[in-house]
């Protein structure tokens, strides 16, 4: 397989999409923020001294996805038509994020959907800190993603849901 991020120094480099195909294209990926359950039982009743955690939350990963080419250096900036952050949970001390990102581009939003995600699940732990600090993050994976040159990819199996 060869690596496209590398010009003929070896050095990193953007890749050129210029001459590629606009197609629609969405990704969805997924992390998972391990706490007690007290802590989960208290976001989810509105309980938490720094406001409505997921409602900040949804709004810290579009914000992400909006700027994930600012942090992440290969990325291009994309035009996102759409991005929307779920939570679901296991009712004891898992709280899954899943974050759903659409384009119609050149390149692909996986880095979006995951950034999403990412930023989702710092929230919460930052929103939570003073409750819990043993919170854990991750696994944060891509579960699926479609449009584009490499066609379609689905997860075989979700290790969150």
């Amino acid at each position: 397989m060869e690596l496209t991020h590398f010009n003929e120094q070896g050095r990193a480099k953007m890749v050129d999409v210029s001459d590629k195909e606009i197609t629609s294209r969405t990704a969805v990926a997924q992390t998972m923020v391990k706490m007690a359950p007290e802590t989960l039982n208290r976001i989810k009743e509105g309980k938490i001294g720094k406001g409505d955690v997921l409602a900040v939350a949804s709004v810290a990963g579009v914000m992400a996805a909006k700027k994930t080419s600012d942090w992440i250096p290969m990325c291009h900036p994309l035009p996102l038509t759409g991005i929307d952050i779920q939570f679901t949970d296991n009712g004891k001390d898992e709280l899954y994020i899943e974050g759903t990102v659409k384009t119609t581009g050149k390149t692909g939003v996986e880095m979006e959907a995951l950034t999403a995600v990412s930023a989702a699940a710092l929230t919460v732990y930052d929103m939570c800190k003073a409750l819990q600090k043993d919170m854990i993050i991750g696994p944060t994976m891509l579960k699926s993603k479609t449009g584009g040159k490499s066609g379609d990819y689905q997860r075989e199996s979700s290790d969150l849901l």
